[in-house]
């Protein structure tokens, strides 16, 4: 999903960012189109960079390490150690057991109300970018050429 949103972002004349530690570099596929590639000495070097860098955090569907970093910004956003928007794009549902696991948290006093809704949960993409919009007062540029942003789609189911 990161690459198909990197190619969208730059087939539509954007900047994109790739972070990747080194570890990772040889294990994974570093988006070697990316207009900036950087390669960090580990983990927590590419999150403060990611941190850094980005005016918001929209959270696809993914596995562990996306799930641990949701946490670290939603909860760093809750601590109001950033204001920058958290967002969780769940068109499938896949983290709706963390939607209720927090709910839970909530309703036995372990999590403050304001502490679970610093992140904003949306079933679309469209749903997802006007929350980030409305919060960063931004206007959406062009849609992506028609190819990629089917890309986009067939990665969300």
């Amino acid at each position: 999903m990161m690459g198909a949103v990197a190619r969208a972002v730059r087939a539509g004349g954007r900047h994109t960012l790739g972070v990747i530690p080194s570890a990772l570099a040889g294990l994974e596929v570093a988006d070697d189109g990316a207009d900036e590639l950087v390669v960090t000495p580990d983990m927590r070097g590419r999150k403060a960079r990611m941190d850094a860098a980005a005016d918001a955090f929209l959270a696809l569907p993914g596995g562990l390490g996306t799930l641990e970093e949701l946490l670290e910004v939603w909860v760093a956003a809750s601590l109001g150690l950033h204001d920058k928007p958290v967002v969780v794009l769940d068109p499938t549902g896949a983290l709706s057991g963390l939607a209720d696991l927090v709910d839970k948290l909530v309703a036995q006093g372990f999590v403050r109300p304001a502490a679970a809704s610093s992140a904003v949960w949306a079933t679309t993409v469209g749903e997802a970018l006007d929350v980030i919009e409305a919060t960063l007062g931004l206007h959406r540029p062009p849609p992506p050429p028609a190819e990629i942003a089917e890309e986009l789609l067939e990665a969300e189911s």
